[in-house]
């Protein structure tokens, strides 16, 4: 848990176009695990999920961000 808590109080340090680069980054981070995954098993498929909840996690931060502007 303490790890989840970290990355969360270390995006409220980023600027908006920090956020976007890096969901933009994490994105296409996604999709290539993705393609990986349905090419051959992942070792942990798990990661899959933690990835897809750390993008929902910057835009929850972007939005709120947003919204304050």
């Amino acid at each position: 848990m303490s790890k989840k808590i970290d990355f969360v109080r270390s995006l409220k340090d980023l600027s908006e176009v920090d956020l976007n680069a890096r969901i933009q980054e994490d994105e296409l981070r996604l999709k290539k695990l993705e393609f990986a995954h349905a090419i051959s098993p992942l070792e942990n498929p798990m990661s899959v999920r933690a990835l897809r909840k750390d993008i929902a996690r910057l835009k929850t931060e972007l939005n709120k961000k947003k919204s304050k502007a």
